[in-house]
């Protein structure tokens, strides 16, 4: 896949105002839409269709602050994805094993109100995350060795996204009960 900050033609920064990259995006859309192309000659047709696809992929991976945070790693030269990634801590997995166990027994109570405030501890959590990945990508100005430190970050923001995704799948469980 094309480099997506390239390809929409952002600044490639972790910071990005995502409502300046939908606006960006619709543009390119605009421009690129098959309409704009229907009397053109086949070849300009499938170039134009092969560059608005590249830009919805480049949204898709730009609007993700996982996936954002991979490309910008991968533009450093820094190993990324999961099979990258330094394995959590055993501290980590502990908390994360321990609140799974506490969302367990409040999906089993059917307790809305403890799922609730589980969820908004770790969507608070999430943020700080998120944060400290921003931080770390400020301050290691695209050095690949400062950069690893954003790798353990990455991994601890996909424990929590997990987390959020299975308070998610409760919540409308205890939904479709009543």
């Amino acid at each position: 896949m094309t480099d997506p900050f390239d390809t929409l033609g952002v600044e490639p920064r972790f910071d990005l105002d995502l409502g300046a990259l939908e606006q960006r995006h619709r543009d390119l859309s605009r421009a690129l839409h098959p309409d704009r192309y229907a009397g053109a000659p086949a070849a300009e047709r499938r170039l134009a269709l092969g560059r608005a696809i590249e830009a919805n992929d480049a949204m898709r991976v730009l609007r993700d602050p996982i996936r954002r945070a991979e490309a910008l790693l991968q533009r450093a030269g820094v190993a990324r994805g999961e099979e990258g990634e330094k394995k959590a801590s055993p501290a980590l997995l502990m908390e994360m094993m321990e609140s799974r166990e506490e969302l367990a027994e409040a999906a089993k109570g059917r307790d809305p109100a403890r799922i609730a405030r589980l969820g908004s501890a770790m969507l608070a959590r999430e943020q700080a995350t998120l944060t400290a990945i921003q931080g770390a990508f400020a301050a290691a100005k695209n050095d690949a060795e400062q950069l690893q430190g954003v790798l353990a970050l990455l991994s601890e923001l996909r424990y929590i996204r997990r987390f959020l995704e299975e308070v998610s799948a409760i919540e409308e469980e205890l939904a479709d009960l009543k």
